[in-house]
């Protein structure tokens, strides 16, 4: 009987998308076996790539909005619209990749709420957000501003919605806040379920990669629990320390304002993929990311397909850019073996330069680890 092996990777950020990495997987895997059953699902869990997997599981239309990015710079960003559903990836208007030049106090989500906006004034109700691979740490105050919220210091000012500015911040006025909003379906597809603040926060822990100095971290998470604070009262519940509210530097605070639900974005991916029936016809699994680390356990993609190969007895191999080692002990119960295709000393642009090659070339080793009597 042909193996039947599933490709199931999420995107390897700043070198190849979900397809990319699954196409090089099955590449060389097809080296070794041939004939082989394999089946492609490219994923995402809210981050970069989301709406290209929901594209390619569901179609839709690509619709193109003026708006700004997380520095202010005018972009035409991608919605995907699926009948009355629209479909937005907050890291394709305030996305790291389009941080240089801009410091992370100045960072916004404004271009987000405008996204919102253009599609409440096209007459839809329903929006699916996916949360994930954001440069901003605002809080979503930038988004909210663009859908009505007013920010004010002590002596009355309007102030601007930047996280150079929430500490000075002494009122927050919702009450211009667009009004179709709390009739809408909003929901929330989110990589992570992280609080907005503390130790296991959007600043502590995603922080640093944003380029948030040590000596700063202290500072933005105050300015954000002291944003928190005031929003929390509006909302008249505590929404901060909700799981996911840290998503995307904040953002997933600000849309449980909005009344969102949360839910996993690698899940909600995968069903819509029907993975986990490709999954339970599968006799192997090879699932990925750019670098797993201890952010992995926190409901990344992998983690999810994981979960999945689990519960149909599957064995769920993961293949990463980079492994963590202080994760590793962590994350190895989960998978049927951690890999990095490195056989030797690489740096960063070696790595991103080769990465389809490299890929392939171990996911041709595994499969003769997995399939070695043939």
């Amino acid at each position: 009987m042909k193996p039947r092996i599933v490709i199931a990777p999420d995107s390897f950020k700043g070198s190849l998308t979900a397809a990319a990495a699954a196409q090089a997987m099955q590449a060389g895997i097809r080296r070794y076996l041939p004939d082989a059953d394999i089946c492609c699902c490219p994923l995402a869990d809210g981050g970069e790539g989301t709406l290209l997997a929901l594209q390619a599981a569901r179609g839709g239309e690509l619709l193109h909005f003026p708006v700004q990015d997380l520095a202010g710079r005018a972009i035409d960003a991608p919605a995907l619209l699926q009948g009355d559903l629209l479909l937005l990836e907050s890291a394709q208007v305030a996305g790291l990749a389009q941080a240089a030049g801009c410091v992370p106090e100045l960072r916004s989500s404004a271009g987000l709420g405008q996204l919102l906006r253009h599609g409440l004034e096209r007459g839809l109700r329903r929006f699916h957000i996916g949360l994930g691979g954001t440069g901003s740490n605002d809080g979503g105050v930038g988004m909210l501003a663009q859908l009505g919220l007013r920010l004010f210091d002590l002596a009355g000012n309007r102030i601007e919605p930047l996280p150079a500015n929430l500490q000075r911040l002494h009122r927050a006025d919702f009450s211009r806040l667009d009004r179709r909003l709390f009739g809408a379906e909003l929901l929330v597809l989110s990589d992570v379920d992280a609080p907005l603040t503390g130790p296991r926060g959007a600043t502590y822990v995603f922080g640093p990669q944003k380029g948030i100095a040590a000596q700063q971290l202290a500072q933005f998470d105050a300015a954000l629990a002291h944003w928190a604070g005031l929003a929390d009262a509006w909302a008249g519940r505590p929404l901060a320390q909700q799981p996911g509210a840290g998503a995307a530097g904040g953002i997933g605070h600000a849309l449980l304002l909005l009344g969102a639900r949360l839910v996993s974005g690698g899940r909600y991916v995968a069903g819509q993929h029907d993975l986990q029936r490709h999954i339970a016809a599968a006799d192997w699994v090879l699932t990925g990311e750019g670098r797993s680390d201890m952010q992995t356990l926190g409901g990344k993609l992998p983690l999810v397909v994981a979960g999945l190969g689990l519960r149909s007895g599957v064995p769920v191999t993961l293949l990463s850019g980079a492994i963590e080692r202080a994760a590793l002990a962590q994350l190895a119960p989960h998978f049927a073996g951690c890999f990095s295709p490195t056989l030797g000393p690489a740096d960063e642009e070696g790595c991103k330069q080769h990465a389809a090659q490299w890929l392939a070339d171990m996911a041709e080793q595994l499969a003769r680890l997995r399939w070695r009597n043939l």
